[in-house]
């Protein structure tokens, strides 16, 4: 853009008021790892599968993220990490590693692949901290609430992009999420979701972006085309001033968004790019489709798209509009199948699945929607099977005064055992060889999120089965063993385990 653009903040339609209008009740399940596959230009290339055959691992702060980046094998190995909780400056620091390259105050996802991050449970939210895409492929970022990043101000983190992706970074899929800001430019906020510097095959689903003066752009300058393959659906973008998104060179399939509240102007191609937009619901907005801000034109292939109270500025050396009557003046032929809600349905199936914490509801493409299976109501999935804690005999490293050993296999949440301090084990033990493959941490009422970092072992041998952060279920290769050890390597506050269950299934 060639002007500077004040954001013209009102009172903003929520999600509840949304929903009323359309007749929609919006339910909010957490949520699990993605479960229906990526779509778009994600699905090119290869595809984008995140980190899908890999281990899964929890984390409650940022530091955590980067220690399971940091702990993997290799740069490469894959690996899901659920994140529960909020995430911010003050829990977000630089870990060293083989396999990772990490720095405070920003998720970094860089030099790296094959990786999830999807929030669970009651949510993720990354408060003032963006998620920083850079020399990585093979992301998925899933069910996470981004929020408030600034480039200016205090705190600053991620040049101001709620998610930014650069320098050669290839097949990103990002579903469900919300990616919001308070103002624009003035206020030190930047765009919400930026590609530049050799960025391609991404696709942004089932997203909300609100509240700022920038939704995103392709390309970072008139003369960086590298940028491209890029798909938009199902999103909605409101109360925004310009760039959703902003396109320079390359190709963009957009459909199936509800756009409300644009306050100068919309999708706005340029430089050469070319842009496919179907069944689109534009809504109280100006300027929606375009080229602006430049003499170097874009172009657009139109069908099946709504404006509803849709205003359009008189063309000028600087300022191309595509209405008030918007034709085409290209074709774009869309590698992979998709299938289109009509235009009218928008509205309402934006409003059930767009978003955090919907329950990663999609559109069936016929103006209904369906809910993934299993039904992502828990971020793992118990064990099935019996407890075969129950009755074990147990012991452990120091304990915390007034607590014991035998709390953590005796079947009531009331109970539990503490480590003397922040770090510390406790076992199960049978008296003879006994086949476990998952256990379960269950924290105590009052604790939850107190346990960091930790490793499950053999008790009989000490080989580590499983690290990883968080409590929670979790997988281990099927063993034969007469004593199984879950050792706190990492905490904030008091940990605190009521149950430590072991199952065979």
């Amino acid at each position: 853009m060639k002007r500077r653009v004040a954001l013209r903040l009102y009172a903003a339609l929520t999600t509840a008021t949304l929903a009323a209008a359309t007749g929609v009740v919006v339910s909010m399940p957490s949520a699990s790892a993605a479960t229906t596959g990526a779509t778009g230009y994600a699905t090119q290339n290869g595809g984008t599968t995140g980190g899908a055959g890999g281990q899964t691992v929890r984390a409650t702060t940022g530091t955590a993220i980067h220690q399971a980046l940091c702990g993997r094998a290799s740069s490469s190995t894959p690996i899901t990490i659920e994140v529960e909780g909020t995430i911010n400056h003050a829990n977000t620091t630089k870990v060293s590693g083989d396999s990772c390259n990490t720095a405070a105050g920003v998720i970094e996802l860089k030099q790296i692949s094959n990786v999830t991050i999807v929030g669970v449970g009651n949510g993720a939210v990354f408060d003032q901290l963006g998620i920083h895409i850079r020399q990585s492929s093979n992301i998925i970022i899933q069910n996470v609430t981004v929020r408030n990043v600034k480039k200016s101000g205090s705190p600053t983190s991620n040049g101001g992009d709620a998610i930014g992706m650069e320098s050669d970074v290839r097949n990103v899929w990002v579903d469900h999420s919300s990616l919001e800001a308070s103002g624009g430019e003035s206020e030190g906020f930047d765009g919400l979701f930026d590609m530049k510097d050799n960025t391609q095959y991404v696709t942004l689903s089932y997203s909300t972006l609100r509240n700022s003066g920038r939704g995103g752009l392709i390309g970072s300058s008139e003369t960086e085309l590298s940028n491209g393959f890029v798909t938009f659906h199902h999103n909605l973008y409101e109360n925004l001033d310009s760039r959703t998104p902003l396109l320079r060179g390359g190709i963009a399939h957009i459909y199936n968004n509800y756009y409300v509240k644009l306050n100068e102007s919309g999708i706005n191609s340029r430089a050469g790019a070319r842009a496919k937009v179907d069944n689109n619901y534009f809504k109280d907005s100006k300027d929606v489709l375009g080229t602006f801000y430049t003499d170097a034109p874009g172009y657009w292939q139109v069908s099946g798209n709504t404006f509803d109270n849709v205003t359009w500025s008189a063309p000028g050396s600087e300022n191309n509009p595509a209405g008030p009557d918007p034709k085409s003046n290209t074709t774009v032929s869309i590698p992979y199948a998709y299938s289109l809600d009509a235009a009218s349905c928008v509205p309402g199936i934006v409003a059930q699945t767009a978003g955090a914490n919907k329950g990663l509801k999609v559109s069936d493409g016929n103006c209904s929607t369906q809910t993934p299976t299993p039904d992502p109501t828990d971020p793992t999935p118990d064990p099935t099977g019996t407890n075969l804690s129950v009755g074990a005999g147990a012991d452990g490293s120091s304990k915390a005064d007034g607590t014991s050993y035998g709390n953590v296999r005796d079947g009531d949440l009331s109970t539990y055992w503490s480590p003397a301090g922040a770090t510390g084990s406790v076992s199960v033990k049978w008296g003879t060889a006994t086949s476990v493959s998952s256990v379960k941490i269950r924290e105590a009422s009052g604790s939850a999120g107190s346990i960091g970092t930790w490793k499950v072992l053999n008790g009989d041998t000490g080989a580590v089965l499983a690290t990883g952060t968080g409590a929670g279920a979790i997988s281990i290769p099927q063993t034969s063993l007469r004593k199984i050890t879950f050792q706190i390597t990492g905490s904030t506050g008091t940990p605190k385990i009521a149950e430590f269950e072991t199952y065979a299934g």
